[in-house]
């Protein structure tokens, strides 16, 4: 077993990898958990490079959490506000405040980084993408009306 380990630098080299990751799974001598440790951190790093896993948006973690607590769309009325504007959050036409993340985290303890970062990348993201979409396209000073 004494094999050289090197980078994995393509798929084979992956699926290579994975099937002697499966061979020394129920070895416990140590010389078989080491190696198995250092391929499995080198089949991490490629599947993160090469496959990333966006994190989950923020109506997908108040689900999760909802889920997990047992909670119905109601009981979010405390942390969001009235019936009408938690059905806008959850549908994804109202962004979340940072009053509603803060409510959210002490009342639920849903971590509020899970609610922020997307929050801010999803209304960047989404306003490019609706002016896109609307047609709307930012023209430059003094250039409209002119004709080339």
């Amino acid at each position: 077993m004494s094999k050289t380990i090197k980078p994995i630098r393509n798929e084979e080299d992956h699926e290579k990898y994975l099937r002697e990751i499966e061979a020394l799974w129920n070895d416990e001598s140590e010389e078989a958990q080491d190696r198995l440790e250092v391929l499995s951190i080198l089949v991490e790093a490629f599947e993160e490079r090469h496959w990333p896993i966006d994190p989950p948006g923020p109506i997908e973690t108040i689900r999760f959490f909802m889920q997990q607590k047992g909670l119905e769309t109601k009981d979010l009325e405390p942390y969001l506000g009235s019936r009408q504007r938690v059905s806008e959050v959850m549908s994804g036409k109202r962004s979340l405040s940072i009053a509603m993340v803060q409510r959210l985290h002490e009342g639920l303890g849903i971590p509020s980084d899970l609610l922020i970062a997307r929050t801010a990348m999803t209304r960047a993201v989404g306003s490019t993408l609706s002016r896109k979409h609307h047609g709307v396209v930012p023209r430059a000073r003094g250039l409209a009306g002119r004709r080339s």
